[in-house]
C-alpha cells in the first residue's frame, strides 16, 4: 500500500493500554463546546490506542483548510500538506471529502493516498482502484440540476455546484433572510426526485443519491481497501461538519473522532475531542506520525509537546 501497510505503522507503546481515558466518556453525543482539546490530551489518546496500529482519515473543507466564501479559494496550506506527507509515510491515510474526487485529489496534491469524493460515493486508490456508488442515478442528478439552477436563478448570491454524485446549493453569500428561499427550492426539487435525498452542511444544502451510504460506510470500505482490518487498527477521523458525524459514529468505539470547531459551534457530536481550528490540524498530524516528527521543526507548524509514541 502506497502509504504504508499496517505492519509498518507507527504504533503507540502496548504497555499503556490498561488505563481508562476521560476523553468524552459515555455512548451518546455531547456538545462540541464541551469536548477536551486534543492537543492537550495526547497522553490519553496514546493510552486509548493501546498499542494498536493507527490509520487516519480526514475531511478537507473546514478541517484541512478554513471555510471560505468560495470552494476554489480553499487552498491547502503548505505546512498542512507537509504534515500530511509525513504522516502518510508512517500510517495508512485517506481523505474523504464532499468535493468531487478529482477536485479533492488536486487540492491535496499527494498522489500516494486513498481519496473519497462526494462524501464517499466516489472512491479511488493510488494504484488505480475505483469504486462508484449508485452510478445509475447520475441521469437523475442531471435532471435535478437543471431544475435547481432555474429555481435559484432569482436568489442573489445563491449558486449551484454540480458534483459527480451530488448537487450543492451554496448560500454563503446569500442574505440571511433569503436562505429559507434556497432551502425551499432544494426541498421542491427533492420532492420531485425521491431517488435523491437532501442533506445539510456549513452554508450549503445538498442533494445526493437517496441510498444507505455516507462517510461512515465509506470509512469502513477504506479500512478494508487499505488491508488493515485484520490488524484491529485504531481509527482516527478528523472532520468539522454534520456530514462527518457518520464517520465519528463508526470510530467512536474503534478509535477517536476529532472535530475541528467552527465559530460558536455547540452542536452535539459523536467526536471525543476537538481542535480549535484547521491551523491546529497539522500539529495533531505530526503527533500521530510519531515522536520524531513531533520533535522535528516544521516550517509554519508549532510542534506538539510530544508524539504518541512517547511516554509522558
Amino acid at each position: 500500500m502506497a502509504n504504508g501497510p499496517a505492519g509498518e505503522t507507527n504504533a503507540p507503546s502496548a504497555d499503556l493500554k490498561a488505563e481508562p481515558v476521560p476523553i468524552s466518556p459515555g455512548p451518546g453525543p455531547v456538545p462540541i463546546s464541551e469536548l477536551p482539546p486534543a492537543l492537550e490530551h495526547l497522553d490519553e489518546v496514546r493510552r486509548l490506542a493501546g498499542g494498536r496500529p493507527i490509520a487516519v482519515f480526514l475531511d478537507y473543507d473546514g478541517t484541512l483548510t478554513p471555510i471560505v466564501d468560495h470552494p476554489a479559494k480553499a487552498l491547502l496550506p503548505e505546512p498542512t500538506r507537509r504534515a500530511l506527507q509525513r504522516l502518510a509515510e508512517t500510517v495508512p491515510l485517506a481523505v474523504v471529502s464532499g468535493r468531487d474526487l478529482d477536485d479533492v485529489r488536486a487540492m491535496v496534491g499527494l498522489p500516494g493516498l486513498w481519496y473519497g469524493g462526494s462524501h464517499g460515493f466516489d472512491i479511488a486508490g493510488p494504484g488505480g482502484e475505483r469504486l462508484e456508488m449508485s452510478p445509475e442515478l447520475l441521469p437523475n442528478l442531471d435532471a435535478a440540476e437543471g431544475e435547481l439552477r432555474a429555481a435559484l436563478a432569482g436568489v442573489p448570491g445563491a449558486w449551484v455546484e454540480r458534483k459527480r454524485f451530488a448537487l450543492a446549493a451554496h448560500h454563503r453569500q446569500v442574505e440571511d433572510d433569503r436562505i429559507p428561499e434556497v432551502e425551499a427550492a432544494v426541498d421542491r426539487v427533492a420532492a420531485a426526485h425521491p431517488e435523491l435525498g437532501k442533506t445539510g452542511g456549513k452554508r450549503v444544502f445538498e442533494l445526493r443519491p437517496n441510498v444507505p451510504w455516507d462517510k461512515g460506510k465509506a470509512l469502513e470500505l477504506l479500512v478494508e481497501a487499505l488491508g488493515i482490518e485484520g490488524a484491529d487498527p485504531f481509527l482516527v477521523y478528523i472532520g468539522d461538519d454534520e456530514t462527518d458525524e457518520d464517520a465519528f459514529r463508526v470510530v467512536r468505539d474503534r478509535g477517536l473522532g476529532v472535530v475541528v470547531r467552527g465559530e460558536a459551534d455547540a452542536r452535539p457530536t459523536h467526536a471525543r475531542c476537538s481542535l480549535s481550528d484547521p491551523g491546529e490540524v497539522p500539529r495533531l498530524l505530526l503527533a500521530l506520525a510519531g515522536p520524531a516528527s513531533a520533535r522535528t521543526p516544521h516550517e509554519g507548524v508549532e510542534p506538539p509537546e510530544q508524539g504518541l509514541d512517547e511516554t509522558p
